[in-house]
Protein backbone atom coordinates (compact mmCIF):
# COMPACT_ATOMS: atom_id res chain seq x y z
CA UNK A 1 0.00 0.00 0.00
CA UNK A 2 1.34 3.59 -0.87
CA UNK A 3 1.30 6.64 1.21
CA UNK A 4 -1.10 9.01 1.11
CA UNK A 5 1.60 11.71 0.90
CA UNK A 6 3.46 9.59 -2.45
CA UNK A 7 0.26 8.84 -3.80
CA UNK A 8 -0.51 12.55 -3.51
CA UNK A 9 2.82 13.48 -5.47
CA UNK A 10 1.87 10.92 -8.10
CA UNK A 11 -1.41 11.98 -8.45
CA UNK A 12 0.09 15.70 -8.94
CA UNK A 13 2.16 14.33 -11.56
CA UNK A 14 -0.34 13.07 -13.61
CA UNK A 15 -1.45 16.12 -14.24
CA UNK A 16 1.59 17.89 -14.91
CA UNK A 17 2.17 15.13 -17.17
CA UNK A 18 -0.89 15.88 -18.71
CA UNK A 19 -0.35 19.39 -18.93
CA UNK A 20 2.76 18.81 -20.74
CA UNK A 21 1.08 17.25 -23.43
CA UNK A 22 -1.48 19.44 -23.63
CA UNK A 23 1.52 21.83 -23.70
CA UNK A 24 3.48 20.13 -26.57
CA UNK A 25 0.19 19.86 -28.33
CA UNK A 26 0.21 23.98 -28.35
CA UNK A 27 3.78 23.96 -29.64
CA UNK A 28 2.68 21.99 -32.55
CA UNK A 29 -0.10 23.45 -33.82
CA UNK A 30 2.03 26.64 -33.84
CA UNK A 31 4.47 25.29 -35.90
CA UNK A 32 1.72 23.69 -38.07
CA UNK A 33 -0.32 27.35 -38.73
CA UNK A 34 3.83 28.13 -39.98
CA UNK A 35 3.87 25.26 -42.36
CA UNK A 36 6.44 23.43 -40.41
CA UNK A 37 4.88 20.65 -40.47
CA UNK A 38 8.36 17.88 -39.55
CA UNK A 39 8.87 19.78 -36.54
CA UNK A 40 5.03 20.01 -35.37
CA UNK A 41 5.39 16.51 -35.77
CA UNK A 42 8.11 16.07 -33.63
CA UNK A 43 5.62 18.39 -30.88
CA UNK A 44 2.80 16.33 -31.70
CA UNK A 45 4.89 12.63 -31.02
CA UNK A 46 6.08 14.80 -27.54
CA UNK A 47 3.00 15.08 -26.56
CA UNK A 48 1.76 11.98 -26.88
CA UNK A 49 5.19 10.57 -24.89
CA UNK A 50 3.57 13.01 -22.13
CA UNK A 51 0.01 10.90 -22.25
CA UNK A 52 1.91 7.71 -22.31
CA UNK A 53 3.98 9.10 -18.83
CA UNK A 54 0.58 10.15 -17.06
CA UNK A 55 -0.74 6.62 -18.43
CA UNK A 56 1.94 4.77 -16.78
CA UNK A 57 1.69 6.23 -13.58
CA UNK A 58 -2.11 5.77 -13.42
CA UNK A 59 -1.26 2.44 -14.06
CA UNK A 60 1.01 2.17 -11.03
CA UNK A 61 -0.75 4.17 -8.90
CA UNK A 62 -3.76 1.69 -9.24
CA UNK A 63 -1.17 -1.45 -8.70
CA UNK A 64 0.04 -0.16 -5.46
CA UNK A 65 -3.44 0.57 -4.26
CA UNK A 66 -3.27 4.46 -4.06
CA UNK A 67 -6.49 6.78 -5.11
CA UNK A 68 -6.01 8.13 -8.38
CA UNK A 69 -7.82 11.43 -8.07
CA UNK A 70 -7.68 13.35 -11.48
CA UNK A 71 -6.06 16.81 -11.52
CA UNK A 72 -7.07 19.63 -13.20
CA UNK A 73 -4.88 20.28 -16.24
CA UNK A 74 -4.48 24.93 -16.49
CA UNK A 75 -4.45 25.72 -20.11
CA UNK A 76 -1.54 26.29 -21.79
CA UNK A 77 0.44 29.23 -23.63
CA UNK A 78 -0.09 29.06 -27.85
CA UNK A 79 1.79 32.28 -28.52
CA UNK A 80 5.27 31.99 -28.68
CA UNK A 81 8.09 34.70 -30.03
CA UNK A 82 9.45 32.42 -32.37
CA UNK A 83 11.02 28.89 -33.15
CA UNK A 84 13.53 29.54 -30.64
CA UNK A 85 11.16 30.43 -28.06
CA UNK A 86 9.16 27.64 -28.36
CA UNK A 87 12.35 24.96 -28.23
CA UNK A 88 13.44 26.82 -25.08
CA UNK A 89 10.14 26.75 -23.34
CA UNK A 90 10.47 23.02 -24.05
CA UNK A 91 13.76 22.49 -22.35
CA UNK A 92 12.95 25.06 -19.54
CA UNK A 93 9.35 22.52 -19.61
CA UNK A 94 11.42 19.23 -19.12
CA UNK A 95 13.34 20.88 -16.28
CA UNK A 96 10.37 21.63 -14.34
CA UNK A 97 9.19 17.86 -14.93
CA UNK A 98 12.49 16.57 -13.72
CA UNK A 99 12.92 18.00 -10.89
CA UNK A 100 8.66 17.55 -10.40
CA UNK A 101 9.99 13.15 -10.40
CA UNK A 102 12.76 14.18 -8.45
CA UNK A 103 10.98 15.29 -5.40
CA UNK A 104 8.66 12.25 -5.58
CA UNK A 105 11.68 9.92 -5.34
CA UNK A 106 13.35 12.06 -2.86
CA UNK A 107 10.31 11.26 -0.78
CA UNK A 108 9.76 7.88 -1.53
CA UNK A 109 13.26 7.06 -0.39
CA UNK A 110 12.36 9.28 2.85
CA UNK A 111 9.58 6.80 3.50
CA UNK A 112 11.64 3.65 2.37
CA UNK A 113 8.79 3.11 -0.55
CA UNK A 114 11.25 1.43 -2.22
CA UNK A 115 8.46 -0.59 -5.08
CA UNK A 116 7.57 3.74 -5.73
CA UNK A 117 12.15 4.05 -6.15
CA UNK A 118 12.02 1.33 -8.64
CA UNK A 119 8.99 2.33 -10.32
CA UNK A 120 10.77 5.75 -10.75
CA UNK A 121 13.98 4.77 -11.97
CA UNK A 122 12.30 4.84 -15.34
CA UNK A 123 11.31 7.94 -15.19
CA UNK A 124 14.53 9.14 -14.35
CA UNK A 125 16.34 7.86 -16.72
CA UNK A 126 13.71 8.93 -19.40
CA UNK A 127 14.18 12.09 -18.45
CA UNK A 128 17.83 12.11 -18.37
CA UNK A 129 17.44 11.81 -22.17
CA UNK A 130 14.68 14.37 -22.89
CA UNK A 131 16.71 16.91 -21.14
CA UNK A 132 19.51 16.26 -23.13
CA UNK A 133 17.43 15.60 -26.80
CA UNK A 134 15.83 19.12 -25.57
CA UNK A 135 19.45 20.74 -25.25
CA UNK A 136 20.27 19.39 -28.31
CA UNK A 137 16.94 20.45 -30.63
CA UNK A 138 17.84 24.38 -28.84
CA UNK A 139 20.67 24.30 -30.37
CA UNK A 140 20.45 23.04 -33.98
CA UNK A 141 17.35 25.50 -33.78
CA UNK A 142 19.45 28.50 -32.88
CA UNK A 143 21.86 27.17 -35.80
CA UNK A 144 19.37 27.12 -38.61
CA UNK A 145 16.23 29.40 -37.20
CA UNK A 146 17.95 32.20 -39.64
CA UNK A 147 18.68 30.09 -42.70
CA UNK A 148 15.28 29.19 -44.60
CA UNK A 149 16.98 26.10 -46.42
CA UNK A 150 18.36 24.54 -42.85
CA UNK A 151 14.84 25.85 -41.51
CA UNK A 152 14.04 23.49 -44.09
CA UNK A 153 15.94 20.22 -43.86
CA UNK A 154 15.77 20.59 -39.48
CA UNK A 155 11.73 20.51 -40.36
CA UNK A 156 12.41 17.54 -42.76
CA UNK A 157 14.36 16.07 -40.10
CA UNK A 158 11.75 16.09 -37.48
CA UNK A 159 9.33 15.02 -39.75
CA UNK A 160 11.06 11.37 -39.23
CA UNK A 161 10.39 10.88 -35.59
CA UNK A 162 7.58 8.26 -35.22
CA UNK A 163 5.91 7.29 -31.77
CA UNK A 164 6.71 4.59 -29.97
CA UNK A 165 4.03 3.22 -27.67
CA UNK A 166 5.73 0.65 -25.90
CA UNK A 167 8.98 2.16 -24.61
CA UNK A 168 11.21 -0.37 -22.83
CA UNK A 169 9.91 -0.12 -19.14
Amino acid sequence: MISTKIGDLINEQIAKEQYAAHYYLSMSAWFSARDLDGIANYFRIQSKEELMHADKMFDYLNDVGGDIIIGEIPKPPHEFANAIDVFEKALAHEKIVTKSIFNILKNANEEGDFATVSFLQWFVNEQVEEEASASQLVSKIKMVSDNPSALYLFDQELAQRVFNPNPAN
